[in-house]
Order: structure tokens, then sequence, then C-alpha cells
């Protein structure tokens, strides 16, 4: 890629803490969300994961983004109509223009209060300019110790991945 084509505004842009562009996104479970043994679709609950990474992604970028890849993906508990589910999503890790997104799903009772980890997702997102190319994202400010371990986890995922082509 040309060098032109490499520079964007956004290089020279300010480390943006991860609280920054955390991301919530949550909904209450209904009926049309679920399958025939009233439990949610596992499509709804992707949906969320990519909605709260999305904005997560676009608070960080500073611009629009673009879904890249899903990791594995396994539900630990069944999510049931009425449930209150509500996606958390924080960066994780930043490339060049690459983001990975780390979003973690919880049920919540709202007659009992009990609160459910269901599942977790990392979502690589890709930021990108009005021609929908790549174009960079700011670095990212590591505050705390749990930040650094996931920024770490990331990288060492990141060289697998990269083994493995």
């Amino acid at each position: 890629m040309p060098a032109e084509r490499r520079k964007s505004s956004k290089t020279n842009r300010r480390p943006k803490a991860v609280l920054e562009s955390a991301s919530d996104v949550a909904d209450l479970m209904f009926p049309t969300d679920a399958n025939m043994h009233g439990t949610v679709f596992g499509g709804r609950v992707l949906q969320m994961v990519d909605k709260a990474a999305t904005v997560c992604a676009m608070r960080h970028a500073g611009g629009p983004v673009v879904t890249v890849a899903m990791e594995r993906v396994e539900f630990l508990v069944p999510i049931r109509v009425g449930s209150f589910l509500i996606a958390e999503a924080r960066v994780n890790h930043v490339g060049r223009s690459s983001m990975e997104i780390g979003v973690e799903v919880y049920a919540e009772d709202l007659v009992n209060g009990v609160r459910q980890h269901t599942n977790s997702c990392l979502v690589t997102m890709v930021a990108v300019d009005p021609n929908g190319r790549p174009t960079t994202v700011p670095p990212l400010l590591l505050e705390s110790r749990d930040e650094k371990d996931r920024w770490t986890a990331a990288e060492a995922r990141r060289r697998s991945r990269r083994k493995a082509v």
C-alpha cells in the first residue's frame, strides 16, 4: 500500500484509555427472541455482541468500523425469555487499524436480581475510511493490571493466528 494511503489524520492522535470507549448494550428478552424451548436464539445474542463491539470500536477509532471476525462462542447457560441481557465491551488490543474487543454477556433475572455470566466473545474490528479502506487507530492506554493482562493475552492470540497462516 502506498505511503500516502497509509497516512491518516488519526496517526498522531493521543492514546485512549480502555474506559473511554467501553460500551454496554442491554435489552429485555421477549418471546420473539426465543426458540421453541423458551431460550434466546444464539443469533440474537451475537447481534447484541456485535453491536456492543461496534460501538466500543467506533468510540476508540473515532470513525466507522467493520467486523472482521468473532472468536469461538460458547453458551455457558441458557438465556430465558424475560431475562435482561447485558453485553459489556472493552478494547483489549489495538494494531495499526484493527482492534480486539472483548465482550462479556450477562443475563439478569429482574425479579430476584441474580446476574449470570452467559458467554464471552472476542471480536476483531477494523477501522475504515470513507472509501472502506483500513485506517489507523489511536494507541491504547493501559492503566490497570487487568488491562495489561488482556493486552498480553491478545498479543499471544495474534502471534498464534499468524503462525497458523
